[in-house]
């Protein structure tokens, strides 16, 4: 069978299958424990299904470099499955090893669509199919305070420009400032209530999601000097953004002064939200 010819396409929105791309990569942070272990169920490697991934997973195909990105996004994101250390994993690390094949197949080959034949899509999203028949959500879910979560994670690319921004310098500054007045075990205390909550809620993996993503914000090249700081403060200044990150993630599950606790530092990263005309 010959190789399907499509147009380059350099960017994700460019991608004519982009709901099912965006349907299945905001999917991740809400499979549960069951939907793992059906998903693990589901997958089969066959040959047919090893050549169809092998033609998905080719140089040339769209975004290639895309997909590998997000396959360690996943791995990041079920780590404590994979490892299967903690109290809170239910699933076999075996199992969630399984599910994780099928979880990639299913990337693989909604960025691969253009290029593949009906067949090997229909093979590579077939476990993925078994259990999300039609693509649930548009985004990840980010709980009642969504927009402040999407706020700072949007702010804090902002910091890493503080080499050539005056004002992203002020920012910094007064972050890192505040930082050393705090109260570490009471900090410590919120931070904990806050990941019981995630648990509980069945939110841990958004709330991985959440950490990555701040973390790759901050950890950004300045665009005009090409640096990137990762040194003390800046580690220091990372971890006060995403505990206030997270602790908005969680905010109806626990109580409202302990988010005020883990927010407080970088509330200037935080616009104001409108109650009312």
């Amino acid at each position: 069978m010959g190789r399907r010819r499509t147009a380059v396409i350099e960017t994700l929105d460019e991608h004519p299958n982009l709901p099912e791309i965006l349907g299945v990569l905001a999917q991740l942070p809400h499979v549960t424990d069951t939907d793992l272990e059906r998903l693990a169920d589901a997958w089969h490697n066959t040959v047919g299904l090893a050549e169809a991934r092998a033609r998905a997973l080719d140089p040339d195909c769209p975004l290639v470099l895309e997909v590998l990105a997000a396959f360690e996004a996943v791995q990041s994101l079920f780590a404590d499955d994979i490892e299967g250390n903690d109290d809170f994993a239910n699933v076999d690390a075996e199992i969630a090893t399984v599910a994780l094949k099928a979880i990639r197949d299913a990337i693989a080959a909604a960025y691969a669509r253009p290029v593949l034949s009906r067949n090997e899509h229909i093979a590579l999203m077939t476990a993925w199919r078994a259990v999300y028949p039609t693509d649930l959500v548009d985004e990840p879910d980010l709980g009642g305070r969504s927009a402040e979560v999407k706020a700072l994670l949007q702010a804090m690319p902002l910091l890493a420009t503080r080499c050539h921004d005056a004002g992203a310098a002020s920012l910094y500054d007064s972050i890192l400032a505040m930082s050393w007045t705090l109260d570490e075990d009471v900090r410590s205390v919120a931070r904990g209530e806050a990941w019981h909550a995630a648990v509980l809620t069945n939110r841990r993996r958004v709330w991985s999601l959440v950490r990555r993503s701040g973390a790759e914000g901050i950890g950004r090249y300045c665009s005009q000097c090409r640096t990137r700081s990762d040194d003390h403060d800046t580690v220091r200044v990372l971890a006060l953004c995403l505990d206030a990150a997270c602790a908005l993630l969680v905010a109806d599950a626990i109580d409202d002064n302990l988010v005020d606790v883990l927010i407080l530092p970088v509330q200037a990263l935080i616009p104001r939200q409108r109650t009312g005309d």
